[in-house]
């Protein structure tokens, strides 16, 4: 499920679980078995995390899996991609960039946001549909109003729609944008000046830049998994995953 190579002071690591990067517990732990990997790794001094499915970065969870879950299950699922991490993504000593191509939704934008920089393609779309399939996009209140201001990230939150990479490089929500062909191309050469740099001073400040910015996060992630650990006990939590897997619109309740 994940591809992991080094080369010239930069690790690449790529998700590859087809069709969509869809996003499992193993698929999670596997991915930050690898992080820790290479933070470990000597020879590495910036990492790149991308995708070896042509076309995807990460759907988001593999909703029929998820719904087979228990709820235990299901709630270790969101805290390791909600908190755990993002814990371990800020606790590295280097940079890690994400290496965006086609479609970012749901859980891909939660590891997107863990990374230190974005690099994305011109055509690349984002998105947050989790009210439509029964979910909420808890951990996105904690930081996206903070990026975007609070209506805007409102707008995108719960309307749910999909927007371009120059709307999300105008929001703040991407660094740079490359043609698709040479994202990861420009991914690593953006990785290539950081490799460069002092390996203790990046360290010593990202630790800094990371208690500057934290703004509370981690606080607010628990919360957010308390919160998506809530609405998997709803009916609508149920039915908004029970009509994505039967492919047809859910049948809300009303309160």
């Amino acid at each position: 499920m994940i591809r992991y190579e080094v080369q010239d002071g930069v690790a690449q690591i790529l998700l590859d679980n087809p069709p969509v990067n869809g996003i499992t517990l193993e698929s999670l732990e596997q991915l930050m078995a690898q992080l820790r990997e290479a933070g470990k790794d000597s020879r590495v001094r910036a990492i790149v995390l991308g995708s070896a499915v042509p076309g995807r970065f990460c759907g988001g969870l593999d909703l029929p899996k998820f719904r087979e879950s228990t709820p235990e299950q299901m709630h270790a699922i969101v805290n390791k991609l909600y908190f755990e991490l993002f814990e371990l993504q800020q606790s590295l000593p280097k940079p890690v960039i994400a290496a965006i191509v086609g479609s970012v939704r749901g859980g891909g934008m939660s590891i997107a946001i863990t990374c230190d920089m974005i690099v994305a393609a011109e055509d690349s779309t984002f998105g947050y549909p989790e009210l439509e399939v029964g979910l909420v996009p808890a951990i996105h209140y904690n930081h996206l109003p903070r990026i975007v201001g609070r209506y805007r990230a409102f707008d995108l939150l719960f309307t749910g729609r999909v927007f371009s990479a120059q709307e999300a490089v105008d929001l703040g929500l991407v660094s740079r944008t490359a043609p698709a062909a040479d994202v990861l191309a420009k991914a690593r050469e953006v990785a290539a000046v950081l490799a460069k740099k002092s390996p203790t001073l990046v360290r010593l400040g990202k630790a800094g830049f990371t208690r500057a910015t934290d703004n509370g996060y981690r606080q607010g992630a628990g919360a957010a998994v308390d919160l998506v650990s809530t609405v998997f006990g709803t009916a609508d939590g149920a039915e908004g995953l029970a009509a994505f897997a039967e492919k047809r619109k859910p049948n809300w309740r009303m309160p």
